[in-house]
């Protein structure tokens, strides 16, 4: 159960943040928790939700973004963001069950994405105090200066709902995964 309450519907929201609420309910048909417990603030809802649209439109593919998720998510032992980026994952980016597997456990099975969710996982271990060695070897992956900015973006706007849904304990409304792995 949430520590806060959670609008039932858009029109329970806070009036600043019902626009903002319709139009991811226009997007993907529906409104998940995180959606509506975050419009409390809806400041907070609008910030989310604009970086969200910007790396959407950036340089990573879906399948990338995902991974990185789904990395950030199992170092935050967020179960509402594993839920949510698994279901994500296989439905919407087309990742195997053995890529998702891998993803949580901090790899990819395609060579390229894997440097990137390996480096997206020392940005979040080490809290962005990453060496010289760990910057050039996403460099020597192909990742261009731009791509390595999204990804600590990506970071970044995953730890932000992995804390708000850990703080405020989101009732999870996907299916709902583990949040240990079996070794």
């Amino acid at each position: 159960m949430s520590r806060i309450p959670t609008p039932a519907t858009i029109e329970a929201a806070p009036a600043n943040a019902q626009p903002l609420l319709e139009a991811v309910r226009k997007q993907i048909g529906s409104v998940p928790n995180l959606f509506r417990l975050t419009a409390t603030s809806p400041a907070a809802l609008e910030g989310y939700l604009s970086l969200n649209a910007a790396l959407a439109r950036g340089a990573l593919n879906a399948a990338t973004r995902e991974r990185i998720a789904l990395a950030v998510a199992q170092i935050n032992g967020c179960g509402y963001c594993l839920a949510a980026h698994t279901y994500l994952g296989k439905n919407v980016a087309k990742l195997s069950e053995a890529e998702i597997a891998a993803n949580r456990n901090g790899r990819s099975d395609d060579a390229k994405a894997d440097t990137a969710v390996a480096f997206a996982v020392k940005v979040t271990r080490q809290h962005g105090a990453i060496s010289d060695a760990d910057f050039a070897a996403v460099r020597a992956a192909g990742y261009s200066d731009a791509e390595i900015v999204e990804i600590v973006a990506h970071v970044a706007l995953n730890t932000l709902t992995n804390y708000i849904n850990e703080v405020f304990g989101t009732a999870v409304d996907f299916p709902a995964v583990p949040v240990k792995q079996a070794a």
